[in-house]
């Protein structure tokens, strides 16, 4: 799990009731290329346990040189991208298992949208996940997140025909899986399903793809604030780093934070004041991450640029100064 410091996911947000169902992961993602890391990026840093499966066929594989990705004004071998963009979800604290997932059920074989038993505990996890790879392997999640461009066959299981369609092809009828089936952030009909690709006339781009990914890795970490109690309008997460510089007051920035969490608790919101004060606190604190001083940004720069440096393969000492950076005068 990625550490409090930068996830801001307190003791207080993940504390299970008695009757709460044990998953392996919170989240499990099916699909390793930039719409499954993008997602699994933003839930692993919140503190979610999150694995990502990466078959190693994503469809980005047929690119030959990635040119229009932000970031890149030279372009970026497929190679190094992929290197990338795997360490920096295993950065994130998601594992990453280079298999092919070849099913995803319900955890005991019910429809996964089934109600479960009632409960008052604000912290009960829902039906879960069975995700099953090639080799034989399985492991639960509480949600699992669809984000492999080409076919869904894996998600047939879960029995909803709706995530299907059929067309005919060279005089037969075949199925594919419904790029529609999910809403604009990811969510499905299915309690805990969320679709990141295919999607319709967003997984053209591998940069859209990626953006795709965060908007539903944010709509998992919404969905779960929300079942850890936080009212609506408070469950979104903003994953953000700011200079401690401009907190200029902490106590009085703290008040703030609890005055305004307060003013966006609705009227009719009927849990306890103790569980509430506790989601306060939370929030607090997880704001109060998000600033972090000077020192700390030179070091993370400075090993950010390391890691960068590592697999372009060069020493990220040795690269070149600029004129502009080196103070000299220009003609």
């Amino acid at each position: 799990m990625a550490d409090a410091e930068r996830s801001g996911e307190t003791a207080t947000e993940t504390a299970t009731g008695p009757d709460a169902v044990a998953f392996d992961y919170d989240v499990a993602i099916v699909g390793g290329g930039p719409t499954g890391c993008s997602a699994g990026v933003f839930t692993g840093r919140y503190g979610l346990d999150t694995v990502v499966f990466d078959r190693g066929r994503s469809s980005l594989q047929r690119c030959a040189y990635l040119e229009n990705y932000l970031g890149f004004p030279g372009g970026v071998d497929i190679e190094t991208f992929y290197e990338l963009i795997h360490d920096h979800v295993e950065e994130a604290g998601c594992d990453l298992v280079p298999d092919l997932v070849e099913a995803v059920e319900p955890v005991g074989g019910d429809a996964a949208g089934t109600e479960t038993a009632d409960t008052d505990d604000a912290d009960a996890a829902g039906p879960g996940f069975e995700v099953t790879t090639q080799d034989g392997e399985t492991v639960t999640a509480r949600r699992v997140v669809a984000a492999a461009r080409y076919g869904g066959d894996f998600l047939e299981p879960l029995g909803d025909d709706e995530m299907f369609v059929t067309y005919e092809y060279d005089g037969e009828t075949r199925t594919k899986f419904d790029r529609d089936y999910a809403d604009i952030e990811g969510r499905t009909p299915i309690d805990g399903l969320y679709v990141a690709a295919p999607v319709s006339e967003v997984n053209v781009q591998a940069i859209m793809s990626a953006g795709q990914g965060a908007r539903v890795g944010r709509s998992v970490i919404t969905d779960h604030r929300l079942e850890r109690g936080y009212p609506e309008d408070l469950a979104r997460h903003w994953d953000w780093i700011r200079p401690e510089a401009e907190l200029a007051d902490e106590e009085t920035a703290r008040d703030d934070w609890r005055e305004r969490f307060d003013s966006r608790v609705p009227d009719d919101c009927d849990l306890p004041e103790e569980r509430l004060r506790e989601l306060r606190e939370a929030d607090v604190e997880r704001q109060r991450g998000m600033y972090v001083s000077e020192e700390t940004v030179e070091t993370r720069a400075e090993r950010g640029r390391e890691r960068l440096a590592d697999h372009l393969g060069v020493d990220a000492d040795s690269a070149p100064v600029s004129d502009s950076d080196s103070g000299s005068d220009s003609e």
